[in-house]
């Protein structure tokens, strides 16, 4: 399956990021997608999209000890919000994982409100009550990706593409926070 050169780093990293926790012992919300749907053993897996499910409008009836909130905080009106509804959502010691996009073109789906670094993505979660000093935060892009990305997602040739980190172009962000 082809993958969008810009996600290609970020893909491994949450891979390591979520195996790190044990898998197969977790239950799992994804809110707004399933691109872990069949990815990992996990115990249980759900998803709550948008427009059904609002994130920014209240948790839902359930706890989790893992919610994945990938390329969606871009998108929401209310991030803090949505911040608190998904603390409120997990079981002590559970994990949220997030990923934004950063230096990305615009993209309406439905809307399109903000981008994040690793330090403002931290600090939000924190404000809402995750554990600042165990949070994990990276960042990857690079000036050549950003180009071919600009108008059109390109898909990662290995033979074309680089995925030489230039931290001071960081296309993508992401971030795991435990309660």
């Amino acid at each position: 399956m082809a993958e969008h050169w810009c996600r290609v780093v970020m893909n491994r990293e949450t891979e390591r990021l979520v195996d790190a926790l044990g898998p197969q012992s977790l239950r799992v919300l994804e809110v707004s997608g399933n691109s872990w749907s069949g990815r990992k053993p996990f115990a249980s897996y759900a998803v709550a999209a948008y427009p059904a499910y609002d994130v920014c409008a209240g948790p839902l009836d359930a706890s989790f000890d893992l919610i994945i909130a990938e390329q969606v905080f871009e998108h929401l009106l209310w991030p803090y919000r949505a911040a608190l509804n998904i603390f409120e959502m997990l079981d002590p010691g559970g994990h949220v994982l997030v990923t934004t996009p950063f230096l990305i073109k615009r993209h309406d789906a439905p809307v399109d409100c903000s981008r994040w670094t690793e330090t403002g993505m931290k600090h939000l979660l924190a404000e809402v009550g995750f554990d600042l000093g165990t949070m994990q935060t990276g960042s990857w892009g690079n000036r050549a990706c950003i180009e071919a990305n600009w108008l059109e997602w390109v898909e990662f040739r290995p033979d074309q593409h680089s995925l030489e980190n230039e931290p001071e172009f960081p296309m993508v962000v992401w971030a795991l926070a435990r309660k």
